[in-house]
């Protein structure tokens, strides 16, 4: 899981039943899942592209939603300057005994992150790169606070800005860059449009085909709340809702 400092490197999802999560995102996305619970009771379990881990899931009762972990040097210093900030501690600083420290937050505009400094001993084998099947391409930021969002960012991860694209009536688009130069960036902020409850992270997972990935949603008990769409660069999006209720997204080169 080791991740250069500010990016994302882990995804989390939180869920009411992870056996049917499971099920779903498996046959969906074409993970495959593991369980890797601790001895001390702690329930968790990984989405795997092959044996690689790539996102992981727990269940947390009623709430349900998709969570990004971003690299810091030092998760304890950088809870403080996220407060500083503006942001909101959740969870204080604690560690899993030879993987990492994190600790759970949000941005100033309230959208929920993770960040997290990998233990020296904590395995990290070689994860397929975006846009191999299952992988997590695009990350997207819908905000209260286009401009406070971006600078929070901006300063406390070192992100930069690659382009504003214009929306229209729905203002811009930012891509950004989270350090390794795309031409295209690695994600996205926009302003959340009155329909979106709250600030918040969606993620992309690559699947082989849009409208299959369609067909598999409905199959398996989610709803697709917006698309298939094509966007720039050629690439089909749609957004969708898990049987339990997170939010996700997919992205594909294929219709």
């Amino acid at each position: 899981m080791f991740t250069p400092r500010g990016k994302f490197g882990w995804y989390e999802l939180m869920t009411s039943d992870t056996k049917a999560a499971g099920s779903f995102y498996s046959d969906l996305v074409g993970w495959s899942t593991q369980d890797v619970s601790s001895a001390d009771g702690m329930q968790y379990t990984t989405f795997n592209i092959d044996s690689v881990g790539v996102a992981g899931m727990l269940n947390v009762g009623g709430h349900t939603a998709w969570i990004g972990y971003i690299a810091v040097d030092d998760v304890d210093a950088h809870i403080e300057k996220i407060v500083e900030a503006g942001g909101k501690l959740w969870k204080p600083a604690t560690d899993v005994p030879d993987m990492l420290r994190f600790a759970v937050l949000s941005d100033p505009q309230g959208a929920a992150i993770v960040v997290f400094t990998p233990h020296p001993a904590m395995p990290s084998p070689q994860r397929p790169a975006p846009p191999a099947l299952g992988t997590i391409g695009w990350h997207e930021l819908y905000t209260t606070d286009l401009e406070g969002g971006f600078d929070f960012y901006s300063k406390l991860f070192g992100w930069t800005q690659v382009s504003d694209m214009d929306m229209g009536s729905m203002g811009a688009y930012r891509i950004f860059d989270q350090g390794d130069g795309k031409p295209m960036g690695d994600g996205g902020m926009m302003t959340k449009p009155p329909q979106v409850p709250v600030s918040h992270w969606n993620f992309y997972f690559h699947v082989d085909s849009i409208n299959a990935a369609v067909e598999r949603v409905n199959a398996g008990g989610g709803k697709v709340l917006n698309g298939p769409m094509q966007v720039p660069g050629g690439g089909w999006i749609i957004q969708g809702q898990d049987p339990q209720g997170a939010i996700f997204s997919l992205v594909s080169s294929n219709a």
